[in-house]
């Protein structure tokens, strides 16, 4: 009887006050060792550039595309662009194209995220694959299937250059709108250049304006970090009209073909027009390669502008300049006196038209 008396302890003899201070100290240290491995978990889960689906509001649609499309939308408040790409159910894709999807957004990401300038569209985050993403209709909410990603970007008014340019078709745009346009450009890719970002889609399609008519430039799906060796970049990457002919060649390139894109851009930023607009891609890819084929350029045009072009377009990327020089040769040009494209349907204006087929 005596040993089983010694397993009890008399309730007077309790300090409560210790025992509530043991118990709220255990208490503490295991709330914050699952607190560490709670934020353990999320750390080695969740990417520095991952958004919290929960304050993503996907609102209308405003483009498509071959993968996905772009949605209005407001993120933590902040109006933003959608752009959503949809991997497709289990079944729907074979394991390359999912496997392509996939590697064109985690490289979009990877290269957009970490991009700081103010002729750059504003990267704000992403989702990979989640079930908590919504749309928002007039009739509720309707939730997305967990195959769908999205990048989420500042949202720009003015719309893509293209459309800019195709209002502005009949009337032409000032002289000093051209350059404005073409330098926002310019030193956007000089800045991505920088970064060591070869863009590789450069096009009237893929940039964007603010509500100031200043140019951005977006989409970023095909762009990569360049490579030390030019052998390691290869393979027709592009939209036919505005790729360089080692790109359409399949032969190894850098950023020059970036600067030869632009020199296209900057054809359409002034004519107001689309290059090659009797031509096939298949034609195109052919005269550009090898004929030299380029897109005409007004007798109008300034000489300081058409240099630009030519410069950029030549079929030498060694002799291609660099972005940062396009920069300094457009910022020499004096706008004060007009120059720009006159449209063909007026007396005065520009109703000739030279080929330029290279040097």
């Amino acid at each position: 009887m005596k040993e089983n008396s010694e397993m009890f302890v008399r309730a007077d003899q309790i300090d409560l006050k210790s025992l509530d201070d043991q118990l709220e100290r255990h208490l503490s240290r295991a709330w914050t060792m699952e607190k560490k491995r709670e934020e353990t978990k999320e750390n080695t889960t969740r990417q520095e550039w991952e958004i919290d689906p929960c304050k993503l509001i996907i609102k209308s649609v405003i483009a498509r595309g071959s993968f996905g499309t772009v949605h209005r939308g407001v993120y933590d408040g902040q109006d933003i662009a959608v752009k959503m790409l949809d991997w497709g159910e289990e079944g729907q894709r074979s394991d390359a194209e999912l496997a392509s999807v996939r590697q064109a957004f985690s490289q979009e990401v990877a290269v957009w995220h970490k991009l700081d300038h103010p002729n750059v569209t504003k990267f704000i985050g992403a989702t990979m694959g989640t079930s908590e993403l919504n749309i928002q209709t007039e009739n509720g909410f309707i939730g997305m299937p967990s195959s769908v990603c999205c990048v989420v970007v500042e949202y720009l008014p003015g719309g893509t250059l293209k459309s800019f340019l195709i209002k502005n078709r009949r009337r032409k745009l000032a002289f000093k709108v051209v350059i404005q346009l073409a330098l926002d450009l310019a030193r956007g890719l000089s800045y991505l250049h920088s970064m060591k970002i070869v863009h590789r889609d450069v096009k009237t399609e893929n940039m964007l304006l603010d509500k100031t008519r200043t140019l951005k430039i977006a989409d970023f799906g095909v762009a990569r970090v360049e490579a030390q060796n030019p052998n390691d970049m290869t393979g027709e990457t592009g939209t036919l009209g505005y790729m360089a002919p080692e790109v359409l060649n399949g032969n190894p390139y850098n950023r020059k073909c970036d600067v030869y894109s632009f020199g296209i851009c900057l054809w359409e930023i002034y004519c107001c027009d689309m290059p090659y607009p009797d031509l096939s891609f298949s034609e195109v890819s052919s005269a550009v390669v090898r004929q030299n084929l380029r897109p005409d350029i007004p007798r109008c045009c300034p000489n300081s502008l058409a240099n630009v072009m030519k410069r950029c377009w030549d079929a030498n990327p060694d002799k291609r300049p660099e972005m940062d020089e396009v920069v300094s040769l457009l910022e020499a040009i004096d706008t004060s006196k007009g120059g720009g494209m006159i449209p063909p349907d007026q007396p005065q204006g520009c109703l000739c038209f030279r080929k330029y087929r290279g040097p």
